[in-house]
């Protein structure tokens, strides 16, 4: 129960940083509404853990809800790096692309 509580705590500091950044206008509406989703469902994630476990023997699983909580988040964090690697790509292929052009026409002015 006090780890659960102490969770609470720490997401309700982030909740509040995030809306502190909101406020000020450091974070766009569209990344506040994700990470406001996120820690919410963080949140019911901890509240209702024990319906969690649960549900996850109920499927057969051998590990408790905790676990499979873990391994998602992991699958997930995954996806998420794997999806930034691949814009920092294109990002890369454009800056190519504009350095390459911008020295094209450096040149050409020059003759």
């Amino acid at each position: 129960m006090f780890q659960q509580i102490f969770a609470l705590i720490i997401i309700f500091l982030f909740l509040s940083r995030l809306i502190w950044q909101k406020k000020k206008e450091q974070i766009q509406a569209t990344e506040f509404i994700f990470w406001l989703v996120f820690w919410l469902l963080t949140a019911a994630a901890v509240i209702f853990l024990k319906q969690i476990d649960k549900f996850v023997s109920f499927l057969g699983f051998s590990g408790s809800g905790i676990e499979v909580l873990f391994y998602v988040a992991v699958a997930a964090i995954f996806y998420l790096i794997f999806r930034v690697r691949l814009k920092m790509e294109k990002m890369e292929r454009d800056i190519t692309k504009i350095v390459s052009c911008l020295s094209l026409k450096n040149n050409s002015n020059k003759k």
